[in-house]
């Protein structure tokens, strides 16, 4: 795992030589073993900071030059097959190294783009050809790999992290309508960004772009699936299919257990990283599994089913018992290391966990995916529902006004219950398409607009648009795989991804996902709905494979999110960072994008005994306003 950076300057006048030695040093904590950078012609620079993964020796250090000179390659992830690749492609090739590295040069310079369609792996990276003066770019299939991107008449720069491109002289200018939209989700869909200018490679594509300014895309890869096809699993009955996803799953997991340096599980006794650490457990002697525990919050502690996982496939498990108090010290540190606004209460623990588990391993595994692929969140049974023409939808879609003075709150099991239930009564109001959107989102666009100050100015139909776009494959004669499927494209890699990406590399921690190998993903959307899910019981193929294999107690117990009780903090400790960055009125007034009635508000709410979703609303606009302080106003 890496960090890589890059400029092409189209007309030559301007060396960006001392940005791009800023940049790479932003990126230390992704590459802390090696940083280098690269003059590779009077327009065109390259710069990598290296995580040691695969062949830890100095000659592995990029950039990267084949034996001649003309092709050098900065690369930020890890190639899985490249062992078999070499074999396949390159018997006769004399390599410089054992790197996956290398092995991904020489594959471009024999195929150029069609290697892409071989590399079963994570992936973001730049390949310089100085005899045509051209950068190509690609990024990994489903965006695990993060590739940040900014383009003019003049000049292009390319990062993995915003705070590194941010190094570069790129123009700040806030594109207001993507704040409203950030502020529904709670991050910044994978199409979008909050500065005007810049945008991510889209997953599954890659760039051409020479030193004239000449740029064309593609892409090389989609999910085999059309949204409002209903797929029938090739003929294959329902245990044909168990069996075949038992073996692509555990051959994933085997495929990432290649490395050169320690390698671990994340175990936090949910399905997905059970399934994940059993798998690897069988091959892999002496599996270290690790968790972490909430010492002083039991309501959010699952090391009880983290420990009989661990006891049945026998892995070496560790468990990181962690006080608020501990918690807490990483707050601030989380806060600045997100470099575009981001507000998945989750990504504190994994923070945290990352962190515990980086002072044992380098690499671990993650269950991340299985809910997308298999329809494993209260959102997707409560769709498949929200389509039955019942009796008792009606009722609960006409109990919607009662339903909003009842204390709804994700901080205790009734609580819990009450806000579902509301959300799903709102749900039921809606077109298809709106009710995605809207169990995509912590509050609705009226809701948000009420946030802005007047000084704002946005485009309603521009907002509309852009979610138009995010929801286009939800159709209402559609089933729940346009649902799995616009996941796979909005919510993976613009939250859930993001956020291990982020957390994992603040703490030099490669974090490699197993249920996203794309043979996993191909066959998991050749699937019928009711495969995946039947009535209350979510990823019913993914649990029915492994049942043998893990826990009975697995198979009864409550689904629960990696999350923490940000509710409960903001309303004590956590409290003097929206004083003085959310609810400060002075602050508000001189900044001018908020209302200050509407922070009024929102401090009433959090104290009230009906606080619904507050505490995810204040999370967004306290990551929006250190990101404001971070990354914006001290470039402008």
């Amino acid at each position: 795992m890496c960090g890589i950076a890059g400029y092409i300057s189209f007309k030559g006048e301007t060396d960006y030589g001392e940005a791009l030695q800023r940049a790479i040093a932003r990126l230390r904590q992704r590459g802390p073993d090696n940083q280098a950078s690269v003059r590779l012609s009077a327009k065109t620079g390259f710069a990598h900071a290296r995580l040691s993964i695969i062949d830890t020796s100095s000659a592995a250090n990029q950039p990267m030059h084949d034996s001649s000179g003309r092709y050098t390659i900065i690369f930020n992830g890890e190639i899985f097959n490249y062992r078999e690749l070499r074999q396949k492609f390159l018997p006769d090739v004399v390599l410089q190294t054992t790197s996956d590295t290398e092995v991904l040069l020489q594959l471009f310079m024999r195929m150029g783009k069609g290697c892409l369609q071989y590399l079963n792996g994570f992936f973001a990276f730049a390949i310089y050809d100085a005899h045509t003066g051209q950068t190509f770019l690609a990024r990994d299939r489903y965006g695990i790999k993060p590739l940040h991107l900014y383009r003019d008449a003049e000049k292009m720069f390319f990062a993995s992290e915003l705070k590194a491109l941010l190094e570069f002289p790129v123009q700040r200018e806030i594109e207001w309508n993507v704040l409203p939209v950030f502020l529904q989700l709670n991050y910044v869909p994978p199409t979008l960004s909050m500065l005007k200018g810049i945008r991510k490679l889209p997953p599954g594509s890659y760039a051409l772009c020479d030193e004239t300014g000449q740029y064309t895309t593609g892409k090389y890869y989609e999910i085999p699936y059309t949204p409002g096809s209903k797929p029938d699993a090739g003929g294959m009955s329902f245990e044909e299919a168990k069996q075949k996803l038992h073996d692509l799953l555990d051959e994933a997991v085997k495929r990432r257990l290649v490395s050169d340096v320690p390698l671990g599980a994340f175990l936090s006794g949910g399905f997905d990283s059970s399934i994940v650490s059993a798998c690897a457990a069988r091959h892999t002697p002496h599996l270290h599994t690790f968790s972490i525990g909430f010492r002083d919050e039991p309501y959010f502690d699952e090391t009880y089913y983290a420990n009989l996982v661990a006891k049945k496939i026998g892995s070496e498990h560790t468990v990181f018992s962690i006080a608020n108090e501990e918690i807490f010290a990483c707050i601030d540190d989380i806060l600045n290391y997100i470099d575009e606004p981001f507000a998945d209460p989750s990504s504190i623990a994994v923070y945290v966990l990352s962190r515990q588990t980086r002072r044992r391993v380098t690499v671990a595994l993650s269950g991340d995916g299985g809910d997308e692929l298999f329809a494993g969140y209260n959102k997707h049974r409560a769709e498949l529902q929200a389509r039955e023409n019942s009796a008792l939808n009606f009722l609960i879609r006409a109990g919607y006004p009662v339903l909003r003075l009842l204390p709804g709150s994700r901080h205790s099991a009734l609580g819990n219950r009450l806000r579902q239930l509301l959300r799903y009564s709102e749900g039921l109001r809606l077109s298809a398409k709106d009710r995605y959107w809207r169990w995509c989102s912590f509050q609705s666009q009226e809701q948000v607009l009420r946030l802005l100050s007047d000084k704002v100015k946005y485009d309603e139909a521009a907002i509309d648009a852009a979610r138009d776009e995010l929801t286009r494959y939800i159709s209402p004669n559609g089933t729940l795989n346009d649902v799995l499927y616009s996941d796979m494209h909005l919510v993976l890699p613009g939250d859930m991804l993001t956020k291990v990406d982020l957390m994992s590399m603040a703490n030099s921690l490669e974090v490699r996902v197993p249920m996203l190998d794309y043979t996993v993903v191909n066959f998991a959307f050749s699937l019928p709905v009711h495969y995946k899910r039947d009535g209350s019981d979510g990823k019913r193929i993914l649990k029915e494979a492994f049942r043998d294999e893990l826990p009975p107690e697995l198979f009864t117990r409550r689904k629960m999110g990696f999350e923490v009780p940000i509710l409960k903090w903001f309303r004590k400790e956590l409290l003097p960072w929206l004083e003085r960055e959310v609810f400060d009125e002075q602050w508000i007034e001189e900044q001018g994008i908020f209302s200050v009635i509407a922070m009024r508000d929102l401090r009433e709410q959090l104290f009230s005994t009906q606080p619904g979703d507050v505490q995810w609303i204040l999370l967004s606009l306290l990551s929006f306003q250190r990101w404001y302080r971070n990354y914006y106003l001290s470039g402008v």
